[in-house]
């Protein structure tokens, strides 16, 4: 694939190189993987306060 068919835009009106464009999709998906941690984790603890109150 050539740079000419990917689409590069920057804030600044430059194109944005490769590794900034890496590192950018990984923050983002490292939020995105904190975020469905954080959801799964209080998910879990919700189960455990309902799996608790079942078998007292």
């Amino acid at each position: 694939m050539s740079e000419e068919t990917v689409p590069q835009q920057g804030g600044t009106g430059q194109p944005k190189g490769l590794l900034q464009q890496m590192e950018e999709l990984m923050a983002a998906l490292n939020a995105d993987l904190s975020a469905l941690d954080a959801d799964l984790q209080a998910a879990g603890s919700e189960r455990e306060v309902v799996e608790e109150g079942q078998a007292g």
